[in-house]
Order: structure tokens, then C-alpha cells, then sequence
């Protein structure tokens, strides 16, 4: 098995990071932002997953054509939620009665 160029002390950083942002996460659940609560949660979300693929998954140290794909996927996952919104956003919601 291949040895890793990282030191251990580099993994228990980023988890202690991880498990700062997820009682950050917890923690803004109970303070009324208003719409904010779901930015700040997502944010939240979105730098955790980011350490998560740059860390734990190896993506800083992978050949271009690792993070070429990593980067075209997240664009086509940004066009489907873009389509997405779009119909949900030009439907005509009825009331019910």
C-alpha cells in the first residue's frame, strides 16, 4: 500500500474543522435568521464538502483530469438545478379549495 505524503496531524485538522462546522451547523438552527438560516446552513454545507473532496478524497494532489471531471460534474449539476428552479419557479401554483 502506497505511504501518504500527508501527515496524520494534517487529517485530525481538517476533522476538527469538520466537527466545528457541523456544531455550527446545529447551532444555527436555533437562532431565527429568517431565510438566512438555509444560506448560512448551506453554506456551512458547502465549505464542508469542499474540504471533504480537497482532504479526504485526495482531489489537491490528483492528476488534471481528476479535478476536470470533479469540476464538469458540478457545472452539470448546476445546469439541473438551474432547470429545475426555472419550472419550479414558472408554474402557476393553484390554491386549493
Amino acid at each position: 500500500m502506497a505511504e501518504d505524503a500527508r501527515p496524520r496531524r494534517t487529517y485530525y485538522t481538517i476533522y476538527a474543522i469538520l466537527m466545528v462546522g457541523t456544531y455550527l451547523t446545529w447551532q444555527v438552527a436555533y437562532f431565527d435568521l429568517g431565510l438566512f438560516n438555509t444560506v448560512a446552513a448551506l453554506g456551512i454545507a458547502a465549505v464542508k464538502a469542499v474540504l471533504v473532496a480537497l482532504f479526504f478524497m485526495h482531489l489537491r494532489d490528483s492528476p488534471r483530469l481528476t479535478s476536470a471531471v470533479v469540476i464538469g460534474s458540478l457545472f452539470w449539476l448546476f445546469i439541473l438545478l438551474a432547470l429545475t428552479m426555472s419550472d419550479y419557479l414558472s408554474r402557476g401554483w393553484m390554491t386549493g379549495g
